[in-house]
């Protein structure tokens, strides 16, 4: 996953996998889906990010990774 914002749109873009684009949803207002072939989610923009997320929360990421355990 690879995650971007540019400031001067306020734009925060998440990019979950590659894949052929098939269309855009807006799934709430400045909140849109990018889907590919088979309805996979490609990527998510978030438009005004910085009033949608607070400041500090721009600036630092935490990623949770499950760790798959070894029977």
């Amino acid at each position: 996953m690879k995650i971007t914002y540019d400031k001067k749109i306020d734009a925060m873009y998440l990019h979950f996998q590659e894949g052929t684009f098939s269309r855009n949803k807006e799934v709430e207002d400045g909140i849109i889906l990018d889907i590919g072939k088979g309805n996979k989610i490609l990527g998510i923009e978030i438009l005004n990010a910085s009033k949608r997320i607070k400041p500090k929360g721009l600036d630092y990421l935490d990623f949770q990774i499950p760790i798959k355990t070894l029977a």
